[in-house]
């Protein structure tokens, strides 16, 4: 496991693409998965990683949408699921493990942003429930079909600065803030790539959390477009602003963090711009870098037993 956070030096970079760190990579006989895996950046993510070879599943709410999204991309299966209901994760699961598949690559892509206040599943807030517990549940779930050294990459933020772990209300009870929500489901995702790699690592399992970057993608359908100027996303003219990057390099890092050697050794860190991220010294999101909440192993470990009992799983 990881000792400590700092940047290696790969050779990548903010502007890397997808296809360029897969590049000389075959992944020819693997298979990955990867939720919401037909728009934004997950659909750039399954490109590549099917470029380069790799059977994909893609489980996708709108299954129907997902196929018509995907239909030019022929390494790609898509299969129905729900991470906002947990029977739908036991069905898919359940129906994967019978197949007999392993899986060598689980990326954790799919999210909700932003969105006004829903509760789902007994009452749990819509953020962490789809962000954090359905791919919690399914990881969980699919356990017995990872193939040896497998990778599990949880695609987390750096709308992670906004927000620790809220042991005392969890889901919101108290008063609702949509961007403390999806703070704190980012912050989890971090948590649960350190405390599976930890479990995991014996194995060959070996996870990882990844701030893609800045990307204007679906993933910003709650936001309204006046929000965006004045966050400083885009500029007047509608363009996205300095910084920004495009889809294809906002899921170079998820497929990095999912197939290269050089992070053998770096299991359970947090990654940006195809590299370990540097401890971060400012606030200031489009630098990125990484809080010292979203890498503490002790708050891993109490996260990872709360979300075990809430789901009725564990690795």
């Amino acid at each position: 496991m990881i000792m400590k956070q700092q940047k290696i030096g790969t050779g990548f970079g903010a502007h890397s693409t997808a296809d360029g760190v897969l590049a000389g990579i075959d992944l020819a006989g693997s298979t990955a998965l990867v939720t919401g895996g037909y728009s934004g950046l997950g659909r750039e993510a399954t490109r590549a990683l099917a470029r380069a070879g790799a059977h994909v599943i893609v489980p996708a709410r709108r299954a129907a949408v997902a196929e018509e999204a995907l239909r030019d991309v022929p390494g790609a299966e898509v299969r129905s699921l729900d991470l906002a209901d947990l029977e739908s994760v036991r069905t898919f699961s359940d129906r994967f493990l019978q197949t007999g598949r392993t899986l060598d690559i689980i990326i954790n892509n799919a999210g909700i942003m932003a969105c006004p206040e829903t509760r789902v599943g007994p009452g749990w807030e819509a953020h962490f429930a789809v962000n954090h517990l359905g791919h919690f549940a399914l990881v969980n779930r699919l356990r017995p079909c990872l193939a040896p050294g497998a990778r599990v990459v949880a695609v987390a933020s750096s709308g992670h600065f906004l927000s620790d772990i809220r042991w005392d209300d969890l889901h919101f009870r108290t008063g609702y803030d949509r961007w403390l929500a999806y703070a704190q489901s980012k912050t989890a995702n971090a948590l649960f790539a350190h405390h599976l790699d930890r479990l995991g690592a014996a194995s060959g399992l070996h996870a990882f959390a990844v701030h893609p970057g800045s990307i204007l993608t679906p993933l910003q359908r709650h936001v309204p477009r006046e929000e965006w100027l004045a966050h400083g996303w885009i500029t007047p003219d509608g363009r996205p602003a300095d910084g920004f990057k495009t889809p294809q390099q906002g899921a170079a890092t998820a497929v990095w963090a999912a197939t290269s050697p050089l992070l053998d050794a770096y299991g359970g860190a947090y990654c940006q711009d195809c590299d370990l991220a540097d401890p971060a010294e400012t606030d200031d999101m489009l630098v990125g870098g990484v809080k010292p909440w979203a890498t503490d192993p002790e708050a891993a470990a109490r996260l990872w037993e709360l979300s075990g009992a809430l789901t009725e799983t564990d690795f």
